[in-house]
């Protein structure tokens, strides 16, 4: 059986997973308000209650904020700010007295979702998290590419492609650029958009649901250049990678109209027969669950 860890900056949830994918057991602690040392030892008793639960000894894969650089060996990129500069693969390593496997947090979606989720059986499959940020997760054959930097499937700090007048240089983005991805199809960034046009305030599942119904002509355009905006991403993403499927998560990721507009509108920036386009656009089987169930899935079936 395999653990699997997912460190947030306000819970850290694990579970145990059976070689079938059957979930065992599950368990959800506050992260520690205090020292990366209390995170640790947070993280090392709920490895061992999961364990007592489950009755059997598991691997440990850790989905985690940030990526770990390969020139330092130290955790880099995380928002829990307290991570960044240790090893924290290493520090669980002689605290649980094991191997353990870490990744990024969208590359644990990635693999959920590669290995018993919504692309299942796909060779390439790109994992997009569209919410508070945007980030996404590649895995190759069922399992994760980080790259040279770790930074691999990190498309939301690249610029919005084929940008119109109106959206340039775009808004400014806490990478230190302008107009990235990310600026344009956050959900902070659709609700910014949402105050320019009205004055008012809605956050993204409320413009939705706005838009779905019909009933705001201010929702249903914003929708729509969402969905315009996300096709071009996506058409660079499938130019670049181009996989079998992509898999959106994240709390936009049930906005039911992305999954109906967006093919229709990316086969015109895709470099390839518009008709005969096969990348499929899904939704999460897993939904919130996939982080941790791909940070178990850091240790695959053998």
């Amino acid at each position: 059986m395999r653990i699997g860890i997912d460190l947030g900056g306000t819970k850290i949830e694990g579970i145990v997973l059976s070689d079938d994918g059957s979930e065992v057991t599950r368990r959800r602690v506050a992260t520690p308000p205090g020292t990366y040392d209390d995170i640790l030892l947070a993280i090392g008793d709920l490895v061992a209650g999961l364990e007592h639960a489950a009755g059997a000894s598991c691997t440990v894969g850790v989905g985690t904020p940030g990526a770990i650089s390969p020139a330092t060996g130290l955790i880099k990129n995380a928002n829990s700010t307290r991570l960044i500069g240790h090893q924290l693969d290493k520090d669980l390593e002689r605290l649980l007295q094991r191997p353990v496997r870490l990744a990024n947090d969208a590359n644990c979606f990635a693999v959920s979702e590669a290995t018993d989720g919504a692309a299942a059986g796909a060779g390439i499959v790109f994992g997009v998290i569209i919410g508070t940020g945007v980030g996404g997760g590649l895995v190759l054959d069922g399992r994760p590419v980080t790259g040279a930097h770790a930074i691999a499937g990190e498309w939301g700090h690249n610029p919005l492609p084929l940008a119109y007048d109106d959206e340039r240089p775009g808004p400014a983005c806490y990478c230190g650029r302008h107009g990235c991805i990310e600026t344009w199809l956050s959900g902070p960034a659709l609700s910014r958009q949402h105050e320019a046009l009205t004055g008012c305030r809605l956050d993204a599942h409320a413009i939705a649901l706005a838009a779905d119904a019909g009933t705001d002509a201010v929702c249903v355009q914003l929708i729509e250049r969402y969905c315009h905006r996300l096709a071009r991403g996506l058409a660079t993403v499938i130019n670049l990678l181009d996989p079998d499927v992509i898999v959106l998560g994240g709390g936009l990721s049930g906005i039911a109209a992305l999954y109906r507009r967006v093919p229709a509108l990316w086969t015109r920036f895709i470099f390839s027969e518009p008709a005969h386009v096969r990348t499929r656009l899904l939704p999460p089987r897993h939904g919130d669950s996939s982080g941790v169930r791909g940070a178990a899935w850091l240790w695959p079936r053998t």
